[in-house]
C-alpha cells in the first residue's frame, strides 16, 4: 500500500499504470473495473455535560475504484487486481474530527483536504484453490474487514481459499498489517479488549485457519483457529441451520469464542469466551429477528482492533456488547416495501439492552442501543444503482460518559467502468 500526497492525481495514475500491466499480460477479456462514489455525512452529539467532545461531526467524498483481473491460461492462472482508495474532505473543524471519515493531526485536530491509497493484489489459481497476495478485504469469522465509514479498512499479507472437497470450503492466511479506515498508511496489528484498543500490544503477525462444511443446502458447521502472536489465541465454532416452515423461512446461526493470552502476553492475562445466538424468520416483505449474546470469563471480546465484529449476534451500528460478563439481547425488524409495490426501499429498526457489565468504570453496569435504518435504491434507469441510506442511532449508559446519538447520511453510486 501505497501513500498519496496528492491522492487524487497519484491515484489515477497509479491505477492506469498497473491497469497497464494487466492488460499487457493479456488478462483483459476477463476484467473489469468499477468506481463507487460515496458521499457520507456523520454527525454524532454526546449528551452527557462532562463529555471530553461534544460533537464528531464530518463530511467527506469517497472514490473507491476496484479492477479485477481474469487470469492467465493454463492449469495455473496468474491474475492481478487493483485497489484505489480516495477521501476527500466537504466539511469538517478541529473540535469536530474523530468520526472516521477523514485523517487529522492529533496535535490541532485538523483533518487535510484529501487522502488515498493504492493497494495492489497478485493472485495465483490452481484447480478450485485461490491464493491472494498483498491487499486483501478478508470476511472470514474470525477476521472481517470494516467498511462502516467512507473508505473500507483493508490489510496486508496473503489468504488462501480451497474448495478441493465436495461440501468443504478451507482457508488460511496470514496477516502483517492493517490501514485503518480513515489513513493513507498502514500500521501493525493490535487487539481490542472489552471494545477498547490496546495499541501498546502490536504485532505483525496474525496467522489464521479454518473451514465451513456443507451440511445440506442451507446448513453448515465451522471451525476456526486464529492467533495474534505473542498476544491472543482464539478458537471460533458455529453451527448455521435454515429452512422453510410453511410460508416462513426460520433459522438462525449459533457461535462459540474461546480467546486467550499466548506468548508474551504482550496485552496482558487474556481470558474471554462468548457465546453468540442470532435467530431469524421471514415472510414476504418482513423479517423479524431475536439475538443473544453473552461474554464469560475475566475479560470481554477479544479481536483485531478496528475489525468488524458482525460475526457476533449483537454487533450494531455504533456498539458491539462486549464488556467482561455482559449479556444481551435484540429485537430486530426488517421490511422490503417491494411487499407493498415499492421497490427498493427496505427500512430496519433493532433495539439491543445489555446488563451486567463488568468494566474499571462499573461491577454491574447497563446499557442500550436503538437503530433505525432507511435504504433507498433508485429505480430509474437513469439512476441506475444509486442509493441513498439514512441511519439514526441512540446510545445510553448507566456509566461513564458516553451516552450520545448519531445520525449518517450516505449517498452511494457505483459505476462500471468496463
Amino acid at each position: 500500500m501505497f501513500a498519496l500526497n496528492n491522492p487524487i492525481t497519484r491515484a489515477a495514475l497509479l491505477c492506469t499504470s498497473a491497469w497497464s500491466a494487466v492488460v499487457d499480460a493479456g488478462l483483459i477479456d476477463d476484467s473489469k473495473a468499477t468506481v463507487l462514489l460515496r458521499n457520507y455525512y456523520f454527525d454524532r452529539d454526546y449528551s452527557d455535560s462532562g463529555a471530553v467532545q461534544s460533537q464528531r461531526r464530518e463530511w467527506a467524498q469517497g472514490f473507491i475504484v476496484k479492477g479485477t483481473s481474469g487470469y492467465t491460461p493454463g492449469p495455473v492462472g496468474l491474475g492481478l487486481d487493483v485497489l484505489g482508495l480516495v477521501g476527500m474532505k466537504l466539511d469538517s473543524s478541529p473540535d469536530r474530527t474523530a468520526t472516521e471519515l477523514l485523517p487529522y493531526d492529533h496535535d490541532d485536530g485538523r483533518a487535510p483536504g484529501s487522502y488515498g491509497r493504492l493497494g495492489l493484489t497478485a493472485k495465483l489459481r490452481l484447480s478450485h484453490t485461490e491464493l491472494r497476495l498483498g491487499e486483501l478485504l478478508p470476511e472470514v469469522p474470525i477476521l472481517r474487514f470494516n467498511d462502516g465509514r467512507l473508505l473500507p479498512q483493508t490489510f496486508q499479507g496473503v489468504m488462501l481459499s480451497s474448495k478441493e472437497f465436495a461440501h468443504l470450503t478451507l482457508h488460511a492466511g496470514h496477516i502483517h498489517s492493517f490501514s485503518p479506515r480513515s489513513a493513507a498508511d498502514s500500521e501493525d496489528l493490535y487487539p481490542s479488549v472489552s471494545g477498547r484498543s490496546v495499541a501498546s500490544a502490536t504485532s505483525d503477525r496474525f496467522t489464521y485457519a479454518g473451514g465451513e462444511y456443507s451440511l445440506g443446502k442451507d446448513s453448515a458447521l465451522g471451525l476456526w483457529t486464529a492467533e495474534l502472536e505473542n498476544v491472543y489465541r482464539q478458537n471460533y465454532y458455529s453451527l448455521a441451520h435454515y429452512q422453510p416452515l410453511g410460508a416462513w423461512t426460520v433459522g438462525g446461526v449459533l457461535g462459540a469464542f474461546d480467546t486467550r493470552d499466548t506468548g508474551r502476553s504482550l496485552a496482558g492475562k487474556l481470558d474471554n469466551q462468548a457465546a453468540s445466538l442470532l435467530l431469524s424468520a421471514a415472510h414476504g416483505g418482513h423479517r423479524f429477528y431475536l439475538g443473544l449474546q453473552r461474554m464469560y470469563g475475566e475479560d470481554g471480546w477479544i479481536t483485531i482492533d478496528r475489525s468488524l465484529g458482525s460475526t457476533l449476534a449483537n454487533d450494531m451500528f455504533a456498539n458491539t456488547f462486549v464488556y467482561a460478563n455482559e449479556r444481551s439481547w435484540q429485537l430486530r425488524y426488517d421490511y422490503n416495501f417491494a411487499a407493498l409495490g415499492i421497490p427498493g426501499l427496505t427500512l430496519l429498526m433493532r433495539y439491543t439492552h445489555g446488563d451486567h457489565i463488568n468494566s474499571a468504570e462499573t461491577t454491574n453496569g447497563r446499557e442500550w442501543e436503538r437503530d433505525v435504518g432507511l435504504t433507498y435504491t433508485f429505480q430509474f434507469r437513469q439512476l441506475k444503482g444509486l442509493s441513498l441510506r439514512w441511519i439514526n442511532a441512540e446510545v445510553g449508559r448507566d456509566f461513564g460518559l458516553n451516552d450520545f446519538t448519531e445520525n449518517r447520511l450516505i449517498l452511494s453510486l457505483p459505476v462500471e467502468l468496463f
